[in-house]
């Protein structure tokens, strides 16, 4: 799991509109540390309560994650993230995370 992947009953899910920083392989150390923000606050936002998936155009993507979006309430989960600064929105491909 990471900032914009996560696993629900064991099928796992990459959140379709956002990409946050990576964590394994991160270009600097700044995004490492805000990859790791970026997961833990994930977590904190699905344990906090009930949520829904909508489906996009693509079912799927190349390593077989489901591609969804996530909400509560009517708000996109990844739409707040990008709020706290721990995701951009997802344009299509990777944006940078070091200065």
């Amino acid at each position: 799991m990471d900032g914009d992947t996560f696993w629900l009953d064991g099928i796992k899910y990459r959140i379709s509109d956002i990409d946050t920083p990576e964590i394994s392989e991160p270009k600097c150390a700044w995004e490492r540390e805000l990859g790791q923000r970026a997961k833990y606050r994930l977590q904190s936002l699905l344990n906090g309560g009930s949520f829904g998936l909508k489906a996009g155009l693509r079912d799927a993507d190349k390593y077989g994650r489901k591609l969804r979006e996530v909400y509560r309430g009517g708000r996109s989960l990844g739409a707040q993230l990008i709020d706290e600064g721990l995701a951009h929105r997802w344009l299509g491909f990777k944006q940078s995370w070091c200065g």
